[in-house]
C-alpha cells in the first residue's frame, strides 16, 4: 500500500490503549503493511458502486432466476434503451454479469461474484 508515509510520525500523541496496540502490530509502518493494496481497494469500490442503485439490484435480482436477453429484462423494468445499456455497462464493468453474443441477442447472466451478491439480496428478501 502506498501513500501512507506521511503518518510515519512516531510522536503523535496516542490514548494509551490505540498506542499499545499499534505498537503490538507494527506502528504505523505495521498497520499500512496490512492494508489491502488500492487496486484491490478499487476494486470492492467498484462493486459497491454498482450494487448502489435500486435498479442495477433488480436486474442482479432477476439473472438470478436465469440468464435474459435485453428485451425481457427492458419489459420487465420498463426504462429507455440508453438507461437500461447504462446499467448493464455498470453492472458489466464491476464484473457482476457478462453478455454473450446468440445471434440477434445477448444474453447476460451473473459471474460467480453476481451470483453471490444476487443470492445474498434474494436471502435478505427473505428474512
Amino acid at each position: 500500500m502506498t501513500g501512507g508515509e506521511e503518518y510515519q510520525d512516531t510522536s503523535l500523541p496516542l490514548p494509551p490503549g490505540v498506542e499499545e496496540s499499534l505498537c503490538q502490530c507494527g506502528g504505523i509502518a505495521g498497520l499500512i503493511e496490512q492494508l489491502p493494496d488500492d487496486a484491490v481497494l478499487e476494486r470492492e469500490s467498484s462493486v459497491h458502486r454498482a450494487l448502489g442503485d435500486p435498479l442495477r439490484l433488480k436486474i442482479l435480482t432477476m439473472l438470478s432466476v436465469q440468464p435474459l436477453c435485453v428485451c425481457v429484462v427492458k419489459a420487465v423494468l420498463g426504462i429507455a434503451d440508453s438507461k437500461l445499456s447504462y446499467h448493464l455497462g455498470v453492472l458489466k464493468k464491476a464484473n457482476l454479469i457478462a453478455g454473450e453474443a446468440q445471434g440477434n441477442w445477448i444474453i447476460y447472466r451473473l459471474t460467480a461474484e453476481g451470483e453471490a451478491w444476487a443470492q445474498q439480496i434474494v436471502d435478505d428478501n427473505g428474512s
